[in-house]
């Protein structure tokens, strides 16, 4: 396992200095849901964000098991999916030591995904809540900026878009898009068929929350 403190160090100077490349992931978990769900949606957003924030992202995503040590090579992980998705006690363990050690997660509900990473988040943080983000909150404002907070991607129940957050000590360590499913607006427009217009929001949102994460 590498020394993931000195990976967060360096990761200022990694992105935006050009010097290296590094990796982020697709979580894989157990339960049923379909883990695999939007398979050209991390490609994209990497893709995008290369271009736009000038980062450095190997744009080829890796897939890690949450329960596995390869975990803590990966600053930035995602996890999307419609249906169950079930921790194991080792697995809870890991993915809050990984959390806490200076790992971010990204959660885009795929419609059906809510009661389960819920429940599964209780594992991880038993003494935590999700919080609802204010519109205010940075993360909607750079480096693009939606006044409104999260943008609407797909209708789903037809509710409004919600950004949701787990704090671990003050720092943000899950952002969770509810309502909204960001992993879908990233995938290749012919999967979806969403215009471009939707398509660009989502990919921005993206970008701020991998901006957000590396660069606050």
């Amino acid at each position: 396992m590498r020394n993931f403190f000195l990976i967060l160090f360096f990761i200022p100077i990694l992105i935006f200095g050009q010097k290296s490349s590094f990796k982020i992931a697709l979580l894989k978990y157990n339960g049923g849901g379909d883990w695999y769900a939007n398979p050209t949606s991390l490609t994209n957003l990497i893709k995008f964000a290369n271009e736009q924030l000038h980062t450095n992202i190997d744009k080829e995503y890796a897939t890690v098991d949450v329960g596995s040590p390869e975990l803590f090579n990966y600053p930035f992980v995602h996890i999307t999916g419609h249906g169950n998705i079930l921790f194991s006690d080792m697995e809870a363990q890991n993915l809050r030591k990984y959390l806490i050690g200076g790992g971010f997660l990204e959660v885009s509900d795929n419609y059906g995904l809510d009661k389960y990473i819920r429940r599964e988040m209780k594992k991880v943080f038993p003494e935590l809540d999700f919080v609802e983000l204010p519109v205010s909150y940075p993360i909607y404002h750079k480096p693009f900026d939606f006044p409104n907070g999260l943008p609407k991607i797909h209708e789903h129940n037809g509710k409004p878009a919600q950004g949701f957050a787990i704090f671990y000590q003050g720092r943000m360590v899950v952002f969770y898009d509810y309502e909204c499913d960001l992993g879908d607006g990233w995938e290749d427009p012919e999967v979806h068929h969403d215009s471009e217009e939707i398509r660009l929001k989502a990919l921005k949102m993206g970008a701020n929350i991998l901006y957000y994460v590396f660069m606050k």
